[in-house]
């Protein structure tokens, strides 16, 4: 039976069921092996297409229910 987690509370400093139970342990992994095979020149390119990206996308609005 897997915990329920809510990590962005409980996890604050260091997962709470340990490094080998971590549910995001797979994530963590893959954001390691991103950052060691990804040069910062490259990270800084794709954040700035990204930032673009974003601002060349129309607003989207968020109407309420009770209107």
């Amino acid at each position: 039976m897997e915990q329920e987690i809510n990590c962005k509370v409980q996890c604050v400093n260091g997962c709470v069921l340990g490094d080998e139970n971590c549910p995001n342990k797979e994530v963590r992994e893959a954001a390691s092996k991103f950052i060691e095979d990804t040069s910062l020149d490259k990270m800084i390119e794709m954040a700035e297409a990204a930032r673009l990206k974003k601002l060349t996308e129309p607003p989207k609005w968020i109407l309420p229910d009770d209107i």
